[in-house]
């Protein structure tokens, strides 16, 4: 399988140190099957801290490697995987809140924040904040959680 990660950084090996809490996710390295996709993430990251280069880098992973890992897989936007971000994303520490080494799922809307806001205000509710979170149409991400699954990872 290809899959796709967007920069303004010069990536010379995946670091999982170097990723940013409050993610859909979690902590890790993030990928999508879909080159558009990271080509828009690594402009929104260049015109977000305005240096480096928008880049967007190639890695092979087989098939096969994804069953040796323990991974959960959201196939679509469902009021578990709505939690899942919400948890993720209200998670401010650098302690992962799960054990996955890789999560597959919908990529949530960019105004996830005001929406998490929303929820804990009371405002709106469960069901409320998946229909406002949703992309216009499904994008998949891929996080890469854990040392292990970068590993398997093969940049091309």
């Amino acid at each position: 399988m290809i899959l796709y990660h967007g920069t303004n950084a010069v990536i010379e090996s995946v670091d999982l140190a170097q990723s940013r809490i409050g993610k859909d996710f979690g902590l890790g390295f993030y990928l999508t099957p879909d080159k558009q996709v990271a080509r828009r993430q690594a402009e929104r990251k260049l015109e977000q801290f305005g240096e480096g280069e928008a880049t967007v880098y190639k890695y092979y992973i087989a098939d096969e490697a994804l069953t040796s890992l323990k991974t959960v897989r959201f196939d679509s936007y469902t009021l578990d995987w709505a939690r899942f971000v919400l948890s993720n994303r209200k998670n401010r520490t650098r302690k992962q809140i799960h054990d996955y080494d890789i999560v597959i799922g919908p990529i949530a809307d960019d105004v996830v924040g005001y929406q998490i806001r929303r929820v804990e205000e009371g405002i709106i509710s469960d069901e409320q904040f998946l229909e406002e979170i949703k992309f216009h149409t499904i994008t998949i991400q891929y996080l890469f959680a854990s040392k292990k699954a970068v590993e398997l990872l093969q940049r091309i």
